[in-house]
């Protein structure tokens, strides 16, 4: 661009000339020309720029609708932090009402008081929350038959509807109920392991000599139906082979710790034979083993837990995976706070804690969610 005139040159003459004249229009042209690009640029900017916000609004609209959706439809996989708090017992094998031995079965109400099968005690203690001792509320009078004692009772369970005590009275091959200090027996002449209750109030038993599950009406003891096994014991579908522990879902299924056969067995309502829900790959620590599988209870989501007893862990199934994960444990048998010692009966409260009866350790360990 040429050198603007200097003021020395504008004062010489008030008459523009030609030359000048051209000079000056050149000028304007060009300062057009350029004020012109430049409000083309400006606009083509912005118009670039809200298009990159309404591009990136979008984006960020999409991701999180994706989110979302991914939120709503993921089960929620639950963890608990992995060093304990010993809410029972702890304070040595013994039969002090602040001591336990062997504990095996357990239950927790919706006040979060724990029922504990004693089991080398022959009797069921009740712990109260944020109790420092229990309280006996069955048995405690030595082994015996008599209505008052219990002999090597493995599972309790509590019927909140009439707030009855329910105990599977191992050694004395009896179910009996305890109810205001009353109690009377609701099955005879069974070889009875582990106790469940259904939302329709259905009672069921693992008979660990006949090698399967029965259901009962309550109030209705007679022979029950079969629900799960009765085939004679193996490692068949059909069969169990010492069935342990037992629980019922939503549907009527029963899952079942098939204790010598290393596994979990589901039984769907009338079925004819179950399937494996856990384990039954031989005995062993591997992710898709258990070994002496003993506590079992099924979450909302149909999650299967596991108190995996020879491993001294806990560990979650999903019904169509081959192998499972610890949730707990794991650490090697001992009694620090993130170990167990051959874990028994397990339960959740309304919190969703994970209660675990740690009988090698005469204890109680109640292992937090993380929310």
């Amino acid at each position: 661009m040429p050198e603007p005139e200097s003021k020395n040159s504008i004062k010489q003459s008030t008459r523009p000339q030609t030359g000048s004249s051209l000079f000056h229009r050149k000028t304007i042209l060009i300062l057009i020309i350029t004020a012109v690009l430049s409000l083309i640029t400006i606009i083509g900017i912005t118009i670039i720029s809200i298009y990159i916000k309404k591009a990136e609004t979008l984006i960020n609209k999409t991701t999180t609708t994706t989110d979302a959706s991914t939120t709503v439809n993921e089960p929620k996989f639950n963890k608990w932090k992995q060093n304990a708090i010993t809410v029972a017992g702890g304070n040595e094998q013994g039969k002090k009402s602040n001591q336990l031995d062997d504990p095996t079965g357990i239950f927790i109400d919706k006040n979060k008081n724990i029922f504990i099968a004693d089991f080398n005690n022959h009797r069921i203690v009740e712990w109260k929350y944020n109790a420092k001792e229990g309280q006996i509320i069955a048995g405690g009078n030595d082994a015996g038959n008599r209505m008052d004692q219990l002999h090597y009772s493995t599972d309790v369970i509590v019927d909140q509807q009439n707030h009855s005590i329910i105990i599977a009275d191992r050694n004395n091959r009896r179910v009996i109920q305890w109810l205001n200090q009353k109690q009377q027996i609701l099955i005879d002449n069974i070889d009875c392991f582990g106790l469940a209750i259904d939302k329709n109030g259905f009672l069921y038993v693992s008979d660990w000599l006949k090698n399967e599950v029965r259901r009962w009406k309550m109030g209705e003891y007679n022979e029950g139906i079969v629900m799960a096994g009765g085939n004679g014991k193996g490692n068949q579908l059909n069969q169990l082979n010492f069935p342990g522990f037992i629980c019922v879902d939503e549907d009527q299924s029963v899952y079942v710790s098939d204790n010598n056969n290393h596994r979990v067995m589901k039984w769907r309502r009338d079925a004819k034979e179950g399937i494996i829900v856990a384990g039954g790959n031989d005995e062993g620590g591997n992710l898709n083993q258990l070994y002496y599988p003993e506590g079992v209870i099924v979450d909302d989501l149909g999650q299967i837990y596991v108190a995996d007893a020879m491993n001294d862990r806990i560990m979650r199934w999903y019904e169509e995976k081959k192998e499972g994960e610890i949730v707990v444990g794991g650490n090697g048998y001992g009694n620090q706070s993130n170990q167990l010692f051959d874990p028994m009966g397990l339960s959740f409260d309304n919190e969703e804690n994970l209660y675990v009866a740690d009988s090698g350790n005469d204890r109680i360990q109640k292992f937090e969610i993380i929310l």
